[in-house]
């Protein structure tokens, strides 16, 4: 189904993403999959592109162009291609609301230039070992010293955790006022008492940066705040739509991965003296597949033109991340089954997409949250 929602801007940013992404990234896939991290150049040679931060004002570096187009697309192009464990999706789709909105001019003078070019990879640090959708229940404090902040705590699930050099935590500045206590200040790598735990030996994604995170004591300038004190946890909740989205944008590259790898395979695989996918069974199952990517698609679309115009509504986008990501889920499943027992091999890249698939029902806030925000939006 022809889409109807680029311009001509965005193809050319999709030319450039895609031979980015084909000569610097796929080639390394099975590398940096070995290696569970990707090489911390690659975030440099993306930045002289022009594949970071354009969102980011012109005097310091971007191109000022807030469209979430252009972030679709780039995700779009790491599935195309095959690239793995590219953390970039964190910097354009999250972080970059965070230091461009809530910023001082000084904080984007000291930030934002490398924040564009690469040289600074970014996090956020919200995720902690007693408390993972629950962002109330954060533990991690940090109390006021004079000109300091003084934080302590720990963080886990923490993408980019390994490779960052600014991360912003969420922590409670007034414990005793609860999630209204709540309050965002950057951290930045080498700051005494940071330390960077253990890498996350996780199911999929193995070359994505998921860490611990420790905070013990670590004393950061009052000028590391990041917008009001003790109004962290509403900022946290005004960008978790366009968060969720970018989980959606990701759940639907990834199927349609799939669904191309496995038509492909059901042409050139034979059994029973035919094609596999001549099968009728195996013919009805990616026709359905198929039929599931468009309409997947058409929603997202819409729901893209919708944050551009600043009309996603947070229940809006809980609904694209679970049923996006449940479906996801659903035809990765079937189409390492259409691949047989090749289909369990790791050399085969639906194999990867299958395991990798697995989280994005989890992160970002869990299906049954997900559906919980929607049903209270309805009065229930």
């Amino acid at each position: 189904m022809k889409r109807a929602l680029f311009e001509p801007e965005h193809d050319e940013f999709r030319s450039t993403a895609r031979t980015f992404f084909e000569k610097e990234c796929a080639p390394h896939a099975d590398e940096w999959e070995q290696a569970g991290r990707i090489d911390r150049e690659v975030w440099r040679k993306a930045g002289a592109q022009g594949l970071l931060g354009w969102e980011v004002p012109e005097q310091y570096g971007g191109s000022g162009i807030r469209d979430f187009r252009f972030n679709q697309i780039l995700t779009e192009e790491v599935w195309n291609t095959g690239s793995v464990g590219i953390g970039f999706g964190l910097q354009n789709d999250i972080m970059a609301a965070y230091l461009i909105d809530l910023t001082t001019e000084e904080q984007k003078r000291r930030w934002l230039p490398g924040f564009v070019s690469g040289d600074i990879v970014t996090a956020i640090a919200m995720s902690e070992p007693g408390a993972g959708s629950d962002v109330r229940g954060i533990a991690t404090t940090a109390r006021r010293d004079g000109d300091e902040y003084v934080i302590d705590g720990s963080k886990t699930f923490i993408s980019n955790g390994l490779l960052c050099d600014l991360v912003m935590v969420a922590c409670k500045t007034d414990p005793a006022a609860g999630h209204r206590g709540m309050s965002l200040i950057a951290v930045e790598a080498g700051t005494p008492g940071f330390t960077k735990g253990r890498k996350l030996d996780k199911i999929g994604q193995h070359a994505a940066d998921t860490a611990e995170l420790h905070f013990e004591d670590v004393r950061v300038p009052v000028e590391n705040l990041i917008g009001p004190e003790n109004k962290g946890f509403y900022q946290l909740m005004r960008n978790l739509p366009t968060e969720r989205l970018g989980i959606a944008v990701h759940a639907v590259a990834s199927a349609r991965r799939a669904y191309e790898l496995t038509l492909a395979y059901a042409k050139d695989r034979h059994a029973f003296g035919q094609a596999i996918g001549t099968f009728q069974v195996n013919r009805h199952a990616l026709a359905e597949i198929r039929a599931k990517v468009e309409v997947m698609q058409t929603y997202l679309d819409q729901c893209v033109l919708a944050v551009n115009a600043g009309e996603l509504t947070s229940e809006e986008a809980a609904s694209a991340k679970w049923w996006t990501t449940e479906t996801q889920w659903e035809i990765l499943d079937r189409c390492l089954q259409l691949h047989g027992g090749y289909g369990y091999v790791n050399e085969y890249e639906i194999a990867r997409l299958w395991r990798d698939a697995r989280v994005q029902r989890l992160y970002g806030g869990t299906t049954e949250i997900m559906k919980d925000l929607v049903g209270r939006s309805m009065g229930l």
